[in-house]
């Protein structure tokens, strides 16, 4: 018999680009995911309300972390360059995976809310692709029940308006400012990235649980950018 009301959990889920022009600034986004897990090793009340997931996109997606709880992962995952830049991809694993993912959290008694996703790439999607309607498919609360919030940030070359066509809200989407360095933008989406997840993690336990979506510094919501 499965226990029930285990506690809420707020599965949280990191899209990154793996394309090849990711390929000089790779070791800054692992760099600043390590950072992230020590952060969340010192917060283990949030920690225990979060389940990690990390998902690299080029041609395909593959899974480098699966729904951890971050406080007994032992050693964080490496994300690896390859191939070209498929939003059509990784969009529609999200609509497999996410729906799975809640069913069996669910099936362990958790109460589940909305997942949330960060998605980060620094250029265009490949031509050619209807991504537009995978997306509209996953984030379609009609279509997909556990349809996620999804948090866009750009940085590179990455174009605003694409940007914020992937961001659920336009509040959501982000792109680096000008000028700023890309590997210095990553480790700006890193912080951010570890305050959301230690400030939702914690409002689980609040009369008010919320997502909580921290603006990375040097970057301006993309709705914004002319």
């Amino acid at each position: 018999m499965k226990e029930s009301n285990r506690g809420h959990l707020l599965p949280i889920y990191v899209l990154a680009d793996e394309s090849a022009s990711m390929y000089e600034h790779i070791d800054d986004l692992n760099d600043g995911l390590r950072s992230l897990h020590q952060a969340l090793l010192g917060e283990p009340m949030a920690a225990a309300k979060v389940r990690f997931s990390v998902l690299g996109f080029s041609d395909d997606v593959i899974e480098r972390l699966h729904q951890v709880d971050l406080r007994s992962a032992n050693e964080f995952p490496r994300l690896h360059t390859r191939g070209s830049t498929s939003y059509a991809a990784a969009f529609a694993d999200l609509t497999d995976r996410i729906p799975a993912d809640v069913k069996d959290l669910k099936s362990q008694g958790y109460q589940v809310h909305r997942p949330a996703v960060f998605f980060l790439s620094d250029g265009a999607p490949n031509g050619g692709e209807n991504w537009q309607e995978t997306l509209r498919r996953l984030t379609d609360r009609t279509v997909t029940h556990a349809a996620p919030n999804i948090i866009a940030c750009g940085i590179g070359d990455a174009d605003a308006e694409t940007i914020n066509k992937v961001a659920t809200r336009p509040e959501f989407g982000f792109v680096a400012d000008r000028g700023v360095d890309v590997g210095a933008a990553i480790a700006k989406f890193c912080a951010a990235l570890t305050k959301s997840v230690i400030a939702s993690g914690r409002s689980l336990d609040s009369s008010n649980p919320h997502l909580q979506v921290d603006k990375p510094e040097g970057f301006t919501v993309a709705i914004d950018v002319i």
